[in-house]
Formats: structure tokens, C-alpha cells, sequence
């Protein structure tokens, strides 16, 4: 299992928009990936422009090459891309002691 974790800084006052666009878009593009185990969005209290996106994938090419390179990544910009600050911040992760 790989750990996709995604750092997201969007524009100041566009919480409430990113929080629905974020939600519908996880649940319409990532959720249905090749490879898709889990997510969670986690917002930021102390700067409430920043979020955490975890997904939870079987393999890093199920990110990487299945789901970067589809259809529903496309869309998966054009739903959050507006709304981005600047380019998030992905990196990946595996468990210790699998």
C-alpha cells in the first residue's frame, strides 16, 4: 500500500467553494481510480487556506501512471485546478513495518 499525500494551498477566501468542489471531485475521479483504496481531506485550522489529501493506493503506479495519466485526472484538475494557489505539493509514502 502506498500513502499519496498531497499539500494543497488555495486562494484565501475560497474555503466554503473548495470544500464542496474538493469533496464531489474525490468521489467522482480519485474514488474510482484503478488501484483506489481509501481518501481523506483534512482542512487546516490554523490557515484555513491549506488542506491534506491522503490517498491510499495499492501501488505507486496506480497514482502515478494509471491515474495521472486518465480521463478522470483531467477532470480532477478542471474541478479543484481554479482554485489552487499555487501547485500542491505531492509526495508518497510507504509503511515502515508492512
Amino acid at each position: 500500500m502506498i500513502l499519496e499525500v498531497a499539500d494543497i494551498r488555495i486562494q484565501t477566501g475560497r474555503q466554503a467553494e473548495f470544500d464542496l468542489a474538493i469533496t464531489a471531485a474525490a468521489a467522482t475521479t480519485i474514488a474510482k481510480a484503478t488501484g483506489y483504496i481509501s481518501h481523506q481531506i483534512h482542512k487546516g485550522i490554523e490557515s484555513p487556506e491549506r488542506y491534506l489529501l491522503t490517498v491510499q493506493w495499492a501501488t505507486l503506479e496506480n497514482h502515478t501512471v494509471d491515474f495521472r495519466e486518465s480521463a478522470p485526472f483531467a477532470e480532477w484538475r478542471r474541478l479543484v485546478g481554479p482554485f489552487f494557489a499555487s501547485p500542491p505539493a505531492v509526495e508518497h509514502f510507504s509503511l515502515l513495518n508492512a
